[in-house]
């Protein structure tokens, strides 16, 4: 039996024959865990992120409990991330198991295993990574050899597609909540109490965590959800979110990580506010990150220059679902510029809200490059934008472009969504209309017309807003809709550049968004089938999917295209949330009524 270290493994069986190695090197810059801590440690976590090196690194809330897990006296964290195809299958093949990305440490000697669901087309990629780490996928079948399987995050507000492989749940703000679960399971370790009983026993302690093991449900003939209830006694009805009143006393990176490969988002990101007082009625995020909280000037200026210092990165991104809420934005602009732009350090939006205050953007980023202007329209025509709550006037958003214009600026982007219930011919025919006339705005600053990109999306609806009850449309709606935009523009030529998203990863999103834990068994059969990273068009396949649904019994319809009754019991029902039901159902009532059709898109 060899006596080589998974590590000397690693380097010697994976990274010579991988596509970009430096993405499985670990040791980057600013890394926390240094060797010899995972043996030492009284609790040992893998931080797991279903997706790869370029994308998981991307992402801020990584990195945040990655520096609060570690700063629990006793616990080791340490980051995995899925591996591409071809390492994928050098670890089959070798027989080297899924490892963490700091010291290399085999994932199954975790004492948890806690995974980041940003998306739902990421649930497939969790059953892998599990796989690759010798756990077993289901959650039955584990044993005390076995970490425990964790999963929080966005995806986490309806776990149930998910239910039967994962042995709890986080809902809501992490940087608390996690901290607050460690401790309890390193004592709940040091005091020898066994895999099952600390399910439960967390489950019990915190009002924030779900162990759905732990509930049964039981369903209607007609195939609805009719209860979901614990199955043992000290369990509550209901979860509650955890929510953390105070963003200035969160735990934050203050050493970012600097990554070895490029990613999708490279840059040194703050986040300036969590919340969005507008309630676009279609926003998962904003009807569940309530209440809106913010930090002060002076904090994200020492958090900017520390993270500078430490990590040398040229932009600096102001993050929050709606930058231009933060109250004082402008103060904190010319504070920042003050200090970065000699330095050539770029100030960067990437969400800003359209209204009169759009204007006065362009004059607040940095001076160092001029990048594309994103700009989140939503709906093209007024009367929809109405009807979402997505308050954007058309003056306010030529205001805002020519401004933009004036100060540098020659491209922008624009993001719209297409699939809303009741949606019309004319709402798709402003698309382009609308992309048109921000691309010639610019000749009203004396310079030839911009270069627009404008990006359709396609509506999911999603489990805690008011379009929770909507149908989604059949896919074939989604290519009248392609269809129909690019006969629009090829009516006159134009600046403006039309990309759609993929369609068949939105119908995927649609079914198990609002799924219940039947889907379970589809998630399975799809990813036997092959299915893993679906977040990358090259790596989806739909087929997949229809087999596996096949399999399971289970009609994708059902689940997708069908309003939800307004007395139906909704399979995340039980997981609590700032904003009730009764709020929710006021919005869809509103919404229907200004449309005047609620059944089918395009009606």
């Amino acid at each position: 039996m060899s006596s080589r270290t998974l590590a000397e493994r690693v380097r010697d069986e994976l990274l010579p024959f991988v596509r970009q190695p430096a993405q499985y090197l670990g040791g980057e810059v600013n890394q926390l865990v240094q060797p010899g801590q995972w043996e030492a440690a009284a609790l040992r976590v893998a931080l797991a992120f279903p997706d790869l090196y370029a994308v998981g690194m991307s992402h801020l809330g990584l990195q945040i409990l990655y520096g609060a897990a570690n700063a629990v006296p006793g616990v080791c964290a340490e980051r995995v991330f899925a591996p591409a195809p071809d390492a994928e299958a050098l670890l089959r093949r070798s027989g080297l198991p899924l490892f963490t990305w700091d010291t290399r440490q085999a994932v199954g000697s975790a004492d948890l295993l806690a995974f980041s669901l940003q998306t739902e087309l990421a649930f497939t990629s969790v059953l892998n990574l599990l796989d690759l780490a010798g756990v077993p996928v289901r959650a039955a079948e584990r044993d005390d050899t076995h970490p425990l399987v964790l999963a929080g995050g966005p995806q986490a507000d309806n776990p149930e597609p998910l239910a039967e492989f994962l042995d709890l749940v986080i809902v809501g703000d992490g940087e608390v909540a996690l901290p607050a679960l460690l401790t309890a399971l390193r004592e709940m370790k040091a005091g020898g109490l066994p895999r099952r009983a600390c399910i439960a026993a967390l489950a019990e302690r915190f009002p924030w965590v779900y162990a759905p093991g732990l509930y049964a449900a039981e369903y209607h003939a007609d195939g609805t959800l009719a209860t979901l209830r614990p199955t043992r006694p000290g369990l509550p009805e209901r979860i509650e979110r955890c929510i953390a009143p105070d963003l200035e006393a969160l735990p934050y990176p203050r050493r970012p990580l600097v990554p070895w490969t490029p990613l999708v988002h490279e840059r040194l990101a703050i986040e300036i506010m969590r919340g969005c007082p507008n309630l676009c009625r279609f926003c998962h995020a904003g009807y569940t990150k309530r209440p809106v909280r913010w930090r002060s000037v002076e904090n994200i200026v020492a958090l900017a220059e520390e993270g500078w210092a430490a990590t040398g990165f040229d932009e600096l991104g102001l993050l929050s679902l709606s930058t231009s809420d933060y109250p004082e934005l402008v103060r904190l602009a010319e504070a920042l510029n003050a200090r970065f732009a000699g330095r050539m350090v770029n100030l960067s939006f990437p969400s800003l809200r359209v209204d009169q205050t759009l204007a006065l953007i362009p004059a607040l980023g940095s001076s160092v490059r001029r990048g594309a202007l994103t700009l989140a329209v939503e709906a093209a025509a007024p009367e929809l934008r109405a009807a979402l709550r997505k308050e954007v006037a058309k003056h306010d958003l030529l205001a805002g472009v020519r401004a933009a214009y004036a100060a540098g600026w020659n491209r922008i982007k624009l993001y719209f969504m297409a699939g809303f219930p009741g949606e019309r011919p004319e709402d798709l025919d402003g698309i382009f209309d609308l992309s048109y006339a921000v691309s010639y705005a610019r000749r009203e600053v004396g310079k030839p017309p911009a270069a627009v990109t404008s990006a359709v999306g396609w509506l999911v609806p999603k489990p805690f807003t008011p379009l929770q009850w909507a149908p989604q449309p059949p896919r074939e709606y989604f290519f009248t809709v392609i269809k129909r935009v690019r006969e629009r523009a090829q009516q006159r030529r134009s600046a403006v550049r039309l990309r759609f998203a993929e369609v068949d990863q939105a119908v995927l999103e649609g079914v198990l968004a609002r799924g219940d834990r039947r889907l379970g068994a589809a998630v399975a059969g799809a990813w036997r089938r092959g299915a893993r990273l679906e977040g990358w068009r090259e790596n989806f396949d739909l087929s997949r999917w229809r087999a596996a649904w096949q399999e399971a019994g289970l009609d994708p319809v059902f689940y997708a295209e069908r309003e939800r009754g307004a007395h139906e019991l909704l399979p995340w029902a039980h997981i609590g949330n700032r904003l009730g039901p009764e709020l929710l159902a006021h919005g869809w009532q509103d919404y229907v009524a200004a449309r005047g059709v609620a059944k089918l898109c395009g009606g």
